[in-house]
């Protein structure tokens, strides 16, 4: 009898990293004007044949990389959840990550076109443009030919931070696209770096398992993909608001909501982490045994401490950069966008064919409109309960920004795999059960394989939804498999806030200092 020996998940990485690195200049979302294959004479490649050729091998690379991080979890860290020891697992994960995320740093733009945007709104900037009031096609020129089409008549929903940052990067440039993308993937990496500092801290600060942290949340093939691939501006969102979390939780309250509030300038959605550092100022200046009057009041100046201190942040950014506040009236964002990953477009498309039958002249569009509006109700109140419950400890406060992160995305009018980032990166911090583990693996996995290199996504392909479903199930079986599934206590028995350690400190979780 012959047993099938698995492959190491770290060279499968390697080579499935290479594969994305290669095909990217052609199977990717590539230029349509000018780019890499075309100086060398082989722009051939990059269309035709030529194209559909790198687009199949692009998912060749993507399941790859997707197969080396579940073999990491089979490998790596299952085991360690099973029989956890001090940071065990944890230097595994990193040398994985660093190894699979080296070749796509040499990559063109994968499964998104929204550097070209970032790029243009800078250069409209620079060339005295307003983005908040006017569409990317009053400013002709190179960064212009390599925006998607439904985008070159559209307002940006991103804050002064993102528009300064663009502005730089095209000062810095000129009309060079190449070499914008190239400043462009280094602010990527660099934010990518720092929430691979952050989260690794955040969880040994909490008493969670560093390496789960990082192969839930940073390795993940969504976040890899997406932040490093991608290069969206989420890598350095997310990375503030780690930052600031991180720092909240070593109760340095004032610099963590500082950071907040900078990541408020850049993206909008960073607001969500500010109320519960709230919780935690509250933990920290009335505990329990203070009496409900004390709580009380620390709640009301931890409120106004932090909404100044973050509205701060965003209004000397703001004239700093010399930008307006017309992105307040932006941020609702776009709502050309429709997949199912969003709550609303998904309520829709299964709504939809079945008022059809008894209201033939009912619009998709009609019912969208509608059902997006419903859903911000439920998104308010999906937020205050994750609010709520996020109090009275600090690893209550992560998971319920984890939470309120989720609720948003969820009943937002638009959702796009990269906002999930800010979910992903916190989920394995804070101790979570064996289920919510499972869970979070799996849409992992679900959404990791929903987008193509040049962007669109399979996500109204029933048969690649239904099959990716049961593949992503299995899978997460599989990857779990013998380990208890009573593992990990839960929040309720853990209801208790965490004696954090310094920032830089790099002792085990279980050492006495961590106690």
């Amino acid at each position: 009898m012959y047993s099938l020996q698995l492959p190491n998940a770290l060279p499968v990485g390697i080579v499935a990293s290479i594969i994305l690195m290669i095909v990217s200049f052609s199977g990717g979302a590539t230029r349509n004007r000018g780019g890499f294959l075309e100086a060398l004479n082989i722009g051939f490649l990059a269309y035709g044949h030529g194209r559909n050729v790198g687009m199949v091998l692009y998912w060749f690379g993507l399941f790859g990389l997707v197969a080396a991080w579940i073999l990491a979890g089979r490998q790596v860290v299952a085991p360690q959840l099973k029989n956890p020891t001090p940071d065990g697992g944890l230097r595994e994960i990193r040398r994985m990550l660093a190894a699979w995320i080296a070749p796509l740093l040499f990559a063109a733009p994968l499964a998104s076109r929204d550097v070209y945007s970032y790029l243009m709104q800078g250069a409209m900037v620079r060339d005295g443009f307003d983005p908040y009031t006017e569409g990317a096609a009053v400013n002709p020129g190179p960064f212009l030919l390599e925006v998607s089409h439904d985008w070159r008549n559209t307002t940006t929903p991103y804050g002064p931070l993102h528009l300064w940052t663009a502005e730089g990067v095209t000062r810095l440039v000129g009309d060079n696209v190449a070499a914008g993308i190239i400043v462009y993937k280094a602010i990527s990496v660099l934010g990518f770096a720092v929430i691979v500092f952050a989260i690794t801290r955040l969880a040994r600060a909490l008493g969670g398992d560093p390496a789960l942290a990082l192969w839930l949340g940073v390795a993940n093939p969504v976040v890899v993909l997406h932040l490093i691939g991608g290069m969206h501006n989420e890598s350095v969102m997310v990375a503030l608001v780690s930052l600031g979390l991180l720092a909240a939780v070593h109760k340095r309250f004032h610099i963590g909501l500082i950071l907040i509030g900078v990541a408020v300038a850049l993206k909008a959605t960073a607001i969500f982490a500010a109320p519960f550092v709230v919780w935690m100022m509250v933990l920290h200046h009335a505990p329990r045994e203070r009496g409900v009057a004390k709580q009380v009041l620390a709640f009301v100046i931890s409120g106004i401490v932090a909404l100044v201190e973050v509205a701060l942040s965003v209004a000397v950014i703001t004239w700093v950069s010399g930008s307006s506040w017309g992105w307040l009236s932006q941020i609702s964002g776009n709502s050309k966008v429709v997949n199912p990953l969003a709550g609303p477009t998904f309520a829709a498309d299964v709504l939809i064919p079945l008022i059809q039958v008894f209201s033939p002249e009912t619009t998709y569009n009609g019912v969208l409109g509608m059902l997006r509006s419903i859903s911000m109700v439920f998104m308010l109140i999906g937020l205050v309960l994750m609010w709520w419950l996020g109090r009275g400890s600090i690893n209550r406060a992560i998971a319920g920004t984890a939470g309120a992160y989720q609720v948003a995305f969820v009943f937002n009018s638009v959702t796009l795999p990269w906002y999930y980032a800010s979910v992903l990166t916190l989920m394995g911090t804070f101790r979570p059960p064996l289920l919510l583990i499972k869970i979070t693996t799996g849409v992992s996995l679900f959404i990791g394989v929903a987008f193509s290199g040049d962007g669109n996504h399979q996500l109204y392909n029933w048969w690649w939804d239904i099959g990716m479903v049961v593949a992503a199930w299995a899978l997460t079986q599989w990857i779990f498999a013998g380990l208890p599934e009573n593992l990990g206590s839960g929040l309720r028995e853990r209801d208790r806030a965490a004696k954090p350690r310094p920032v830089l400190d790099d002792a085990p979780a279980s050492s006495p200092e961590a106690s």
